[in-house]
């Protein structure tokens, strides 16, 4: 029969494997193999092939109920008796022991049917099906005592069975149709004493046998393509949480406590993931393989949706909330897959002025405590990244410093257990020098003093160290100062872990091979004949690796109403492009499907945030946006219009919170301009409106009709934070119909253009300047970029996100300015370049009074206090 199976396989263009365990296996070793099977993508169906006494409810039913081929399960046999035969796979043996009698003309209809010798699943399918047939039935073990009275009766005997020796074949009625099944598949053991001829009626188990194996294998070929067609678009069958929203609306973290959240592996599962595509961090949280993109590869992409903003006042204006208010009314209320991905907020922020950035009110992420504490540890693992990389560099001036050529060399290529040879980064080294050899031992001096000497200037490192805690007493430090560094001591500084080229890396990277090549591209210095010194250079490459393995595995969670959130890569939003990874952004569009949604968010103002996420994520990702959401408040507008500054801490102005039409009016204008900047890229802008409670409907009205005036495709005013997305519905529907166009999406820019004329390009094009200013620092770095091979990078704009310019007391949209470029600064790893306009401060300070004097722990029942 193995033989017969493996046949019938190939003739299906099927692989078929036959996997043995010894004879004593017991209970547990068989079910271990079974789940196994169950969790291997590559396998659509599981027969077992085991003996009688091996037999039990607990390994029958470790079977997946969509891989048992032989309908052994409990759920399968369920499904057929309560009549849903067409969901479920019926036991091959039992449907064609129908099938033979039906083909031999016999009508079973009202027919009485006696299964002699058969148990458990095969005898409740052949009763299930006899029935449904019309048919009357009766079951008998060998033993029964009447056994001979029910031979006498029945129309159709079906030996489930070998028949023993003591039982005459005359107990059997001539014309009496006989079955003959007892051919074992489960334990591969032949029937014995079977008639060969007794009447006219007999069908031998032979018969029996192979059909059955070829209905087996169409069980396996349906079991494929249902398996195939749940690869492709599907509207996911997903249980959303349901909202009470209460009035006034509570704190963000009562609000998150109040709502229980599924478990992750029950939501990936929803979406469409597989028990081996994720990988469980307790119970809310969890990462996903980037196998997944090779699974899905030929599924379609669903739309892309950039949330971006207006120029935000210093209390943010919800752009986070909106995106996961647009999600949670796509997904929970019009039934349309759809994903946020969002940034992992940095611990600098949770601890010092702004909070976490989770979302809020009825539209955040949950568990919020979890979203803005630690994750699944992927900033530490950037911090411990980077900060292995800082090492490395003063480590290895140091011991140039203190060593001469041949010992420098010995100990970079050891002698060990009598052999020496250089590593894998090593080959690559002498490649890159231009020396063929791979014997240490061959060798010149002259080759040997350019293999071991970088020659590092140290007044070009350009390689910070990170720490992911605001500390402003670290923007400026002496290191070295201990006596064992031999005076190898110079001025550095720490910058936040999120503003770390490292972090950039992830966001921007599609696989763990590209990875580790950005990696080794990282530029950290010159050497003292200014030629770029990268960490490949430094030999660290496959270490720095190894400690972002798996941290480039997107993060799954959930929004209050129970649907998917990627929470992957937090680029700091100033010297980085700030925008959440590719690969979350590409995960998600396959998992979403053709006519589903993907919207991420952009960091700061669309001047900043989007222009960054068209220039460089998409240039690095390759894919094409369908529509931008512009979130803006009458808040800020009114900020723009004129109004008094806003401070955070400090209580908001009677201006703020009392109807003001005429600075709601003047302060529009920044609101025109950063439509006009989303329309240099050829992409529709909807307008979001995020409400706040002290808004006016008149204030509302008026923001909409502007808006619709400066080209937005429409303008919503959207009420998410105090209902959920009950409150964004009508910004879902805009966004579907502005997604139903064709993307007409272009750059602003060719990179190939020289590096001023790429900034000058993003001055005047986007931020209206009238020219841009170089300081000669700044002139002196874009000469020797350009000279390194670098010059055909993007640009990254370092500049406050509070104004349209460089001054951030520069309000609404100002004008015939001259933008001062202080210095410019490489991410070669990354893939961009960075002008700093003004100063830029990367390591944020602590206020007076830090979020952390409201953040606590219950030590009896575990729960943070004062998070939000």
């Amino acid at each position: 029969m193995q033989e017969v199976n493996q046949n019938l396989a190939e003739e299906a263009g099927l692989n078929i494997a036959h996997i043995c365990l010894p004879p004593e296996s017991g209970e547990d070793e068989i079910i271990d193999e079974i789940l196994k099977i169950n969790e291997d993508t590559r396998v659509h169906g599981l027969a077992l092939q085991i003996s009688e006494n091996s037999f039990s409810n607990k390994i029958l039913n470790a079977l997946k109920p969509e891989k048992d081929v032989d309908g052994v399960t409990d759920i399968n046999l369920g499904k057929l008796v309560r009549g849903d035969a067409h969901e479920c796979f019926v036991s091959p043996v039992a449907r064609a022991v129908i099938e033979l009698l039906e083909k031999s003309g016999v009508n079973l209809d009202g027919k009485k049917v006696l299964i002699v010798g058969a148990h458990g699943s095969l005898e409740a399918a052949l009763q299930c099906l006899f029935q449904k047939k019309g048919s009357m039935t009766m079951s008998s073990q060998w033993k029964t005592p009447q056994l001979q009275s029910k031979l006498h009766k029945a129309d159709i005997v079906v030996l489930g069975s070998p028949k023993p020796e003591e039982i005459p074949l005359s107990w059997i009625q001539p014309g009496t149709a006989v079955l003959n099944c007892s051919h074992d598949f489960l334990s591969g053991k032949l029937g014995w004493g079977s008639p060969s001829v007794h009447s006219s009626g007999l069908i031998t188990e032979g018969d029996v046998s192979l059909l059955a194996a070829a209905l087996r294998i169409q069980n396996l070929v349906s079991s494929g393509r249902r398996w195939l067609r749940e690869q492709q678009y599907t509207r996911w069958r997903l249980h959303c949480l349901k909202l009470q929203p209460l009035s006034p609306v509570p704190s963000d973290i009562e609000i998150s406590r109040a709502q229980t959240p599924k478990a992750v592996d029950v939501l990936a599962k929803e979406i469409g993931l597989l028990a081996d595509e994720i990988e469980i961090y307790g119970k809310s949280k969890a990462k996903v393989r980037l196998s997944l993109l090779e699974r899905l590869k030929d599924q379609a992409d669903g739309k892309y949706v950039l949330v971006a903003g207006i120029t935000p006042t210093p209390l943010g204006e919800g752009k986070s909330t909106v995106t996961i208010g647009l999600v949670q009314a796509l997904t929970a209320h019009l039934n349309v897959n759809s994903f946020a991905c969002l940034r992992q907020p940095s611990q600098g922020p949770t601890f010092g002025v702004k909070g976490g950035a989770a979302g809020g009110g009825y539209a955040q992420v949950i568990p919020m405590e979890e979203f803005n504490l630690h994750l699944t540890g992927d900033i530490h693992a950037i911090t411990a990244a980077n900060n292995l990389l800082a090492a490395a560099i003063d480590t290895r001036i140091l011991h140039e410093n203190t060593q001469t050529d041949k010992a420098l060399y010995n100990r970079l290529v050891p002698l060990v257990n009598g052999v020496r040879e250089f590593s894998q980064i090593q080959l690559a080294r002498l490649k890159k020098l231009g020396i063929n050899k791979t014997d240490p031992g061959t060798l010149t001096e002259e080759e040997i003093s350019k293999f071991a000497r970088l020659n590092i200037d140290p007044a070009t490192i350009t390689w910070q160290r990170v720490l992911d805690t605001n500390d402003r007493f670290l923007r400026k430090i002496t290191i070295g100062q201990a006596n064992t560094e031999k005076g190898c001591s110079r001025q550095a500084q720490f910058d936040i872990a999120v503003a770390s080229e490292i972090m950039a890396v992830l966001a921007l990277t599609d696989s763990l091979t590209d990875m580790k090549e950005r990696l080794g591209r990282m530029v950290v210095a010159s050497d003292k004949s200014g030629q770029p010194i990268t960490a490949e250079d430094l030999g660290v490459t496959g270490a720095l690796t190894v400690l972002m393995k798996d941290a480039i595995k997107p993060n799954l969670m959930q929004t209050l109403e129970g649907t998917p959130v990627f929470v992957h890569a937090g680029p700091f939003a100033n010297i980085a492009h700030g925008n959440s990874s590719v690969l979350a952004d590409k995960i998600a569009l396959k998992l979403v499907g053709e006519e589903g949604f993907v919207v991420t968010e952009a960091g700061f103002g669309a001047d900043i945030g989007m222009e960054k996420f068209f220039n460089i994520k998409c240039r690095a990702s390759g894919l094409v946006p369908n529509v931008v959401v512009l979130v803006a408040t009458v808040r800020a507008l009114k900020m723009h219009g004129g109004g008094p500054s806003v401070t955070a801490g400090v209580p908001l102005k009677r201006e703020y919170t009392e109807e003001n039409i005429q600075l709601v009016a003047d302060g529009c204008c920044n609101l025109q301009k950063q439509i006009q900047i989303a329309q240099l890229f050829g992409v529709p802008v909807v307008v979001a409106l995020n409400v706040f409670k002290t808004d006016t409907r008149a204030e509302i009205d008026l923001v909409c009709e502007l808006a619709k005036r400066a080209g937005a495709f429409d303008a919503v005013p959207c009420y998410h934070w105090s209902i959920g997305g009950k409150g964004s519905v009508d910004l879902a529907w805009a966004v579907r119909e502005a997604a139903s166009k064709r993307s007409r999406f272009q750059f602003l820019y060719d990179v190939q253009l020289p590096i001023v004329e790429k900034i000058r390009t993003i001055a005047q094009a986007v931020y209206g300047a009238k020219d841009i200013e170089l300081s000669p620092e700044a002139q002196s770095k874009i000469d020797r970029y350009t000279q390194q091979g670098f010059g055909n990078l993007p640009i990254c704009m370092a500049k406050t996100h509070l104004s349209l310019s460089h001054e951030p007391d520069k309000k609404g949209v100002p004008r015939d300015f001259i933008l001062p470029i202080s210095d410019v600064r490489a991410s070669i790893g990354a893939g961009f370049i960075y002008p700093l306009v003004g100063m830029m401060s990367t390591m944020p300070g602590l206020p007076t009074r830090p979020c952390f004097y409201d953040i606590d722990l219950d030590t009896e029942t575990e729960q943070v206090k004062g998070l939000f």
